[in-house]
C-alpha cells in the first residue's frame, strides 16, 4: 500500500513532480500486487488549460506523466490506483475516463440513520444525562457531516466542564449546535431601543414563516447576540428529504423563502417607518437578490419563460469564463433586472401585509421575546395558534 498526497508531486523545480510519479509507479510495479492511494488529487489533476496564456506549467507536466503511467502502452498489472478529492468538478476529463479512474464513489452527508450511528460512536466516551436522546439530536442536525457531529459532542462536553456539571444535558447539546451553526454567544443586549428593534426584526422573520404554507419549520427565535455581528436570529429545521432533493424545491417554496427573508425589514418598516429601517437586513437582501435572480435566469420561474439565461459555476481558474460575454442581449438584461425587482417587491409587500394584519400578535410576541430572550418553535406556534383562535371567535357573528 503506497500513500501520497497530490501536493507532494508539485514542486517549484521543473520535472521534479513528473519524476516522482515515475518513481512511485516504479516502486508499485516492483511490489505488485499493490494499491496506490493519492489524496487530494485535485492538486495535480486539475483541468489542463487553466494556466491562461500558455507557457510551461509544472502541474500539467506532472498530470501528463500520471496519465501516461495509469494508461500507457505498458500494462500496470496488479497496480490499483485510488484517489480522493473534495473537488471532482475541477478534475481533468482525461483522468476520469474508463481505463484510468473507472468508478466514482460519492460520499454524501449522512442521513438520519447515519447521523444516529455516528453519534453513538462518538458518545461512547462521553457522560450523557439520562434525558439526552441521541435520536432527537440526529433529527435536529440534518446537513451535519461526521466531523460536525464529533465536534458537536466535544463542544457540549467543553460547555459541561465550564458550567461545572457532571454530565452533558440537553441544554449543552442545544447550545453546542447553535455555537457550531451560528457562532459564540455574547452578553445579552441591554433594554434599549436596539434590543426592541432586534426583537421586532426577528419576530418579523418568524411570524411570516409561521403564516406561510411552503416554509421550513421554525426551531427557535432569539435576541441573544452571537459573534460575527449577529444581534439575533430565527433558526429553522430542514427536513432530510429537502436536503437530499434540493433540485426538487418548488417555485412556491422559493417565493416563501424570499418573503420570510424580507420579514425582518418589513417589520422594521411597519413598526418604525421607512425612514427608520436599519442595516440589519443587508444579508437578507443579498440572499433575496441571489434567489430572485436564480429564479429568473436559471430556473425559468418568471414571465420570461422556461429558459436558462445564464450558466452556473463558470470559474475563471478552470479556463472556462475568461473574457466571457453575456449570454443575452442588453434588452434582455433590462427585462431580467425588471423581473428580479418585481419578485422582490411582490414578496416584500406580502411580508408587510402579514405584519400589518397581525400587528397585535407581533407586539405580543415581541413582549414575550424581550422577557424570555429566546422562544422555542413549539411555544411560538402555540402563541400564534391561540391568537388565531381568539381572532376567529371575535369574527364569528353573535
Amino acid at each position: 500500500f503506497f500513500s501520497i498526497s497530490g501536493s507532494e508531486f508539485v514542486e517549484m523545480f521543473v520535472g521534479v513532480g513528473a519524476s516522482r510519479v515515475r518513481d512511485l509507479f516504479k516502486k508499485a510495479k516492483e511490489n505488485s500486487p499493490c494499491i496506490v492511494f493519492i489524496d487530494e488529487i485535485d492538486a495535480v489533476g486539475r483541468q489542463r488549460g487553466a494556466g491562461i496564456g500558455g507557457g510551461n506549467d509544472e502541474r500539467e507536466q506532472t498530470l501528463n506523466q500520471l496519465l501516461t503511467e495509469m494508461d500507457g502502452f505498458e500494462g500496470n498489472s496488479g497496480v490499483i490506483v485510488i484517489a480522493a478529492t473534495n473537488r471532482p468538478d475541477v478534475l481533468d476529463t482525461a483522468l476520469l475516463r474508463p481505463g484510468r479512474f473507472d468508478r466514482q464513489v460519492t460520499v454524501d452527508l449522512p442521513s438520519y440513520k447515519g447521523r444516529l450511528g455516528i453519534l453513538q460512536v462518538h458518545a461512547r466516551n462521553k457522560k450523557l444525562d439520562e434525558e439526552v436522546a441521541l435520536d432527537t439530536i440526529a433529527r435536529r442536525t440534518p446537513g451535519f457531516s461526521g466531523a460536525d457531529l464529533a465536534n458537536l459532542l466535544n463542544e457540549a462536553a467543553i460547555l459541561t466542564a465550564r458550567r461545572r456539571k457532571d454530565t452533558i444535558s440537553n441544554l449543552e447539546i442545544h447550545d453546542a449546535i447553535d455555537r457550531i451553526t451560528i457562532g459564540l454567544t455574547l452578553n445579552p443586549l441591554l433594554d434599549s431601543k436596539k434590543k426592541w428593534l432586534v426583537a421586532y426584526h426577528e419576530i418579523g422573520h418568524a411570524l411570516v414563516s409561521a403564516m406561510l404554507k411552503n416554509t421550513d419549520t421554525l426551531e427557535k427565535v432569539t435576541i441573544i447576540p452571537r459573534s460575527g455581528g449577529i444581534a439575533g436570529f430565527a433558526n429553522y429545521v430542514l427536513d432530510d428529504e429537502m436536503i437530499d432533493s434540493e433540485g426538487l424545491r418548488s417555485r412556491a417554496w422559493l417565493l416563501s423563502r424570499i418573503t420570510v427573508a424580507l420579514g425582518g425589514r418589513a417589520a422594521e418598516a411597519e413598526i418604525y417607518g421607512d425612514a427608520e429601517v436599519t442595516l440589519g437586513a443587508s444579508s437578507d437582501i443579498t440572499e433575496v437578490s441571489k434567489l430572485a435572480r436564480q429564479m429568473v435566469t436559471l430556473y425559468g420561474m418568471s414571465d420570461l419563460g422556461p429558459v436558462a439565461l445564464e450558466s452556473p459555476n463558470n470559474e475563471v481558474f478552470l479556463g472556462q469564463s475568461w473574457n466571457s460575454r453575456a449570454e443575452y442581449s442588453e434588452e434582455m438584461a433590462i427585462k431580467i433586472d425588471r423581473q428580479v425587482r418585481e419578485i422582490a417587491i411582490h414578496c416584500y409587500e406580502e411580508a408587510r401585509r402579514i405584519i400589518r394584519e397581525n400587528r397585535h400578535l407581533v407586539d405580543k410576541l415581541v413582549e414575550v421575546l424581550l422577557d424570555e430572550e429566546t422562544i422555542d418553535g413549539d411555544e411560538f406556534r402555540k402563541i400564534v395558534d391561540r391568537y388565531a383562535e381568539l381572532t376567529k371567535k371575535e369574527l364569528e357573528p353573535a
